[in-house]
Formats: C-alpha cells, sequence, structure tokens
C-alpha cells in the first residue's frame, strides 16, 4: 500500500512541475541528492478554513509542488527547509451565501451554500531540525494570491445547481504565517522519502471588504519524494 502511494503520487507531481524540476536539475547537476541539497517533490492533502469566522466549515483540498533541504555544515542535523506550493488552495465551505443583485438569482440561492476557494503560491521557509528519521520544523510561510472564486450551490430544481464568482479583487495579494510541524523519513541517511504533518497559522486579514476579518489556516498531510541528477554518498 504504501509504495503504491509513493508511485502515485509521484506521477501526479511529475505532470504538474515537470519545467520545474528540469531547470534546477540543470542548474545544480550532481549537488542535488547528495547529502548537502535535497530536492524533490511534494504533494498531498490539506484542509483549510478561516480563523474567527464561525459560519465556515472547512474545505478539503489537494496541494502540489517541491521541495529543497540545505544542509547547513557537514556534521549538522539541521537543515534549511524551502520549497513552492505550486497548486494549492486555501478557503472555506458551508457559508451563507449573499445577495449579489439580481433578484432571480437571489431567490434561487437563498438557501444555498457558499464555498471560498483561493489559489496562493506558499513558499515556506523553515528551520528543520532531524533527531534519527524522525524531524521538526518550524518557521514563516508567505504566500502570492493567484486566482480566488466564490462557488453558490443548492440542492434541488431537479439537480444541483452551481454558479462560479471571480471574486480575487476582493482578496489582499498577499499572505503570510506561521507553519510548523512533524514528520518521518523511511529510510535512514541523507536521503530519504518522508511523510509529515505541518500547520499553517495565517497572520494577515486577507479580505478586502470590511464585513470580516478573514485569516487562513490549513492542515497539511504531505509526502516528499526526493528527484535529481546526483545520489546520496552514504553507504
Amino acid at each position: 500500500m504504501t509504495r503504491f502511494f509513493t508511485v502515485f503520487v509521484f506521477v501526479f507531481l511529475v505532470s504538474f512541475s515537470a519545467q520545474a524540476q528540469l531547470l534546477i536539475v540543470a542548474i545544480f547537476g550532481d549537488q542535488l541528492n547528495s547529502g548537502k541539497i535535497e530536492f524533490g517533490l511534494d504533494g498531498g492533502y490539506n484542509r483549510s478554513w478561516y480563523l474567527a469566522r464561525d459560519d465556515a466549515k472547512g474545505l478539503n483540498n489537494f496541494n502540489l509542488g517541491f521541495f529543497f533541504h540545505v544542509k547547513m555544515n557537514e556534521n549538522s542535523t539541521g537543515f534549511i527547509s524551502t520549497g513552492v506550493h505550486v497548486k494549492s488552495n486555501v478557503g472555506a465551505s458551508g457559508m451563507p451565501t449573499y445577495a449579489i443583485g439580481d433578484p432571480d438569482f437571489d431567490d434561487v440561492y437563498a438557501d444555498g451554500e457558499l464555498i471560498t476557494k483561493v489559489n496562493v503560491f506558499y513558499v515556506p521557509i523553515m528551520w528543520q531540525q532531524r533527531m534519527g528519521k524522525i524531524y521538526v520544523e518550524a518557521g514563516i510561510q508567505p504566500g502570492l494570491r493567484a486566482k480566488a472564486f466564490d462557488y453558490f450551490r443548492i440542492e434541488g430544481y431537479g439537480g444541483d445547481l452551481e454558479y462560479k464568482k471571480d471574486v480575487r479583487d476582493d482578496f489582499t495579494r498577499l499572505d503570510f504565517g506561521m507553519v510548523g510541524g512533524l514528520g518521518y523519513r523511511l529510510k535512514s541517511g541523507s536521503v530519504s522519502p518522508s511523510i509529515g504533518v505541518n500547520y499553517y497559522y495565517g497572520l494577515v486579514d486577507v479580505y478586502k471588504p470590511d464585513t470580516y476579518n478573514l485569516k487562513n489556516s490549513s492542515l497539511y498531510v504531505y509526502g516528499r519524494i526526493p528527484i535529481g541528477a546526483g545520489g546520496s554518498k552514504e553507504k
């Protein structure tokens, strides 16, 4: 089961970020995954929600990206852990809908559900401390907002209805917060696949209108797969 999951995640990650991988491999060459620089793909499940909004529920997402681990010195067990979440959503579900000024539309969706999905390119910058196969990491996570949509949904009328509205102008371009968690490396040595859990706590009000003070939060369950030109030099 573990091998199947690893192969499944790997195939999807490769399909979404192949160009970025080729560029990084071309730049760093044999330094990748040589024990000093560990590079690879990461992705998995994350559940996001808004802090301090009681009528909002969590939103299930999948995220894809790549990571860098840079060893600080030869004898250190500490690493700089960074990367980019190339495909990453935050937001919430289960919220009441709002009027958009069209009486017919507002009447249809008055008792519906509102779901907000915001696509953000997050760049975690953490210190990772390894203790055997177990590691902990913590740091900051700035983000750059790309797209944002509100989904109006309601059941009935002979089927489920959905309306998608572009709301990117309602959200700030930048997000910022703290991130940290723990993980487990599946193999001994300097280069290994790993699994882990991280939590992001947003510090910035990302919603421009005065109606709500929205701060993002997200729980990540991920897998990391090293790739690259080099290989571990440890026996």
